[in-house]
């Protein structure tokens, strides 16, 4: 009698711890906040189980914006987990220049050392040649460090010496997975669905995830507007031992149909990056890119790196990749957020990607400190609408930048175009303000979004001068006008998806005076 008594207490017990469990359970999700078992990479780099709280932030991806974010947050004490695709070193054929901002950016995150011991060059401006003529743009760097300039090196490299750093907090979680859902209740993100290196499905829980898988992502359409534009492709090379007519310079080569770049990205190696419009390149299985590369491309090469190009298309390691641009255009989601090429991209023949991504990081950064709980994700959302309006200076300058330079650069058969293509060489040609203006404005260190289009305006002007001087016609006006016309038909639909309001007047949005959420 007295055995049943027991077993009947100890019996009610339980139910009752269950009963009082679920009841928990409940509260804490409608809170937002999912308890569950978690998987994630515990300090001596295996996986181990903990309660879904363990971590503060999601981290998808691990390239350049979420290894240095992942940094970052974790040196602000944050709990971070990373779930990157693919963890072996990266291979990429962009990704290889940062421009002075995006060095100072670096600085400002405490990354500056992840340029060290990879073989970084460091780049002090731009060489441009057109027509057998050349001109040098140097970056304006006087009134800074010794130490800051633009830095080249292999893009894996770079992103591995990052994830390294990153890893090497006590509170930072990096492991290989790959991620293939957002877990959404409520319209709530409250963690992502992962599939690990030995095929385990796993799920992972945190306040705040934010998505940085790159310019591939297959997320992004959840949390976004994609609308991504493919102008051109970029056909890769690597040059040995090639001397280049200016050292530590990019050099930008205004050929026919569209820009040659050339950078150093070691001691003994050259990027060549050939750019070729349309939706289609020539095959390489076939040896047509061979053809394509020697009979057309390699003539309009200066000289002194002809032979290197040469001998780089026979070695044959040639590889493309499209050139992708996409305004950024998100839908506020509570509890998830997109960085990176995954939210924002632009044409890269200017280099900019990293300065971007590195800038939005310090703001979001900035914009999370004051903030010690994460938990409450429709209130967090609202706050963090400033991100959008405070990245717009650096992202809104860059991004009109890459995409007008672009256009502006290739090569066209309307007389109007070749006019204001040449006026550009000339403009940039005339050194002192003309020079340092733009690149200024292309480096990162000048980000205002209205000296940008004062320059870009300048140069349309100055091209009409030209025609008119000394002696105007009928059909110079006519070209004239059209070059004005043309010039405004390439950056205003720019500024329009870059919005004009938050790119010129961000003052006037309210968003801009969004303060942090007290603590409850």
């Amino acid at each position: 009698m007295a055995d049943s008594s027991v077993l009947g207490w100890i019996f009610c017990s339980v139910i009752t711890l269950v009963a009082l469990c679920a009841a928990v359970f409940k509260i804490r999700i409608r809170k937002g906040i999912s308890v569950a078992v978690n998987t994630v990479l515990t300090s001596n780099g295996e996986c181990g189980s903990t309660d879904g709280s363990h971590a503060d932030v999601i981290i998808v991806g691990a390239g350049v914006a979420g290894s240095a974010l992942a940094y970052t947050l974790g040196k602000d004490g944050r709990r971070v987990h990373v779930i990157e695709r693919d963890l072996t070193e990266p291979d990429r054929i962009v990704g290889e220049l940062l421009q002075p901002g995006g060095y100072l950016k670096l600085m400002e995150l405490g990354l500056e050392d992840c340029v060290e011991e990879i073989d970084a060059q460091k780049v002090f401006g731009y060489a441009l040649f057109k027509d057998g003529k050349h001109t040098r743009l140097s970056y304006p760097l006087e009134k800074f460090h010794s130490d800051v300039s633009g830095r080249s090196f292999h893009n894996g490299r770079f992103i591995q010496r990052m994830r390294e750093k990153s890893a090497s907090l006590p509170n930072v979680h990096l492991e290989q997975g790959t991620v293939t859902s957002l877990l959404e209740e409520k319209g709530i993100i409250g963690g992502v669905q992962y599939k690990t290196k030995d095929g385990q499905e796993l799920t992972a829980f945190a306040p705040l995830t934010i998505v940085c898988d790159g310019c591939f992502s297959n997320l992004r359409r959840s949390l976004c507007n994609p609308k991504v534009d493919v102008p051109s492709y970029f056909v890769g090379l690597v040059l040995e031992n090639c001397h280049l007519p200016y050292s530590n310079h990019g050099h930008v080569i205004l050929a026919d149909p569209s820009p040659i770049l050339f950078y150093p990205i070691s001691s003994t190696e050259v990027r060549c990056l050939v750019d070729v419009p349309g939706q289609r390149v020539p095959s390489i299985a076939n040896g047509e890119m061979a053809n394509y590369l020697k009979t057309v491309v390699a003539p309009q090469v200066p000289p002194e790196i002809y032979d290197s190009f040469v001998a780089a298309v026979d070695k044959g390691n040639i590889r493309t990749m499209p050139n992708r641009s996409m305004p950024a255009a998100p839908h506020p989601t509570p509890g998830a957020l997109l960085m990176g090429d995954a939210f924002n991209m632009r044409h890269p023949l200017t280099g900019g990607g990293m300065t971007v991504a590195l800038s939005d990081i310090v703001v979001l950064r900035n914009l999370l400190r004051p903030l010690h709980d994460l938990s409450d994700a429709p209130t967090l959302c609202k706050y963090l609408e400033s991100f959008y309006t405070l990245r717009k200076p650096v992202a809104s300058t860059i991004n009109t930048l890459a995409g007008a330079l672009y256009k502006v650069f290739c090569a066209s058969p309307d007389q109007a175009r070749k006019e204001m293509r040449q006026a550009c060489f000339d403009y940039l040609s005339l050194g002192g303000v003309f020079s340092t203006g733009p690149i200024a404005l292309l480096s990162g260190l000048n980000p205002r979004p209205l000296s940008l289009v004062l320059h870009f305006f300048a140069v349309a002007i100055y091209g009409v001068g030209r025609l008119l001087l000394p002696f105007p016609s009928p059909k110079r006006i006519w070209i004239g006008a059209r070059l004005i016309s043309g010039a405004s038909g390439i950056i205003f639909p720019i500024i329009k998806a870059e919005g004009v309001r938050q790119m010129f007047f961000p003052a006037m949005v309210p968003a801009y005076y969004r303060t942090p959420p007290l603590v409850k």
